[in-house]
């Protein structure tokens, strides 16, 4: 997993954990996107099905392993081996086509228990302005995909039809 670098910057900024000298801990970083959810319209998610792995840090600097289950842009659902707390403040790392994206993330209430694991929605509370981009792409590449190639996996046909 890949580590910012630490040291202060100027406003805005948010916070985000990183790997110091001795010890993990939050620190300021410049971070210029906060996604906002609209609760009139509800951000497209792309179903995953556990084909992306990512890379969870806590605040404590406690790391775990996640298979992404589905993703949108303001956040997404993550299959765990241990639940996190709801409202836990947490770094995650994905690999996209698009790149690497790195972002901070709040915990949500875990949905349910799956073959010995959780699955946990997040929501992304500070996304880089580089990272979000990234992640854009890659959801409209994965939508483009499905819209596309009616035999994609991505695109599921609703029962009855």
């Amino acid at each position: 997993m890949a580590y910012f670098l630490c040291r202060r910057l100027p406003l805005p900024a948010s916070f985000v954990i990183c790997r110091g000298a001795s010890r993990h801990g939050i620190v300021q970083f410049a971070m210029s996107h906060f996604p906002q959810s609209n609760a009139t319209r509800r951000s497209p998610r792309i179903l995953l099905r556990g084909s992306v792995t990512a890379a969870v840090m806590a605040e404590d600097g406690q790391r775990a392993r996640a298979k992404l289950q589905s993703i949108s842009i303001t956040g997404g659902l993550l299959q765990l081996q241990q639940q996190l707390s709801t409202g836990d403040f947490v770094e995650i790392a994905f690999h996209t086509r698009s790149g690497a994206i790195h972002g901070m993330a709040e915990m949500l209430q875990p949905t349910s228990r799956f073959d010995s694991a959780y699955l946990q929605p997040f929501r992304f509370i500070a996304l880089a302005d580089d990272d979000h981009r990234k992640l854009r792409r890659a959801l409209d590449s994965a939508v483009d995909r499905s819209f596309l190639d009616p035999v994609s996996e991505q695109l599921q046909t609703p029962p009855g039809f």
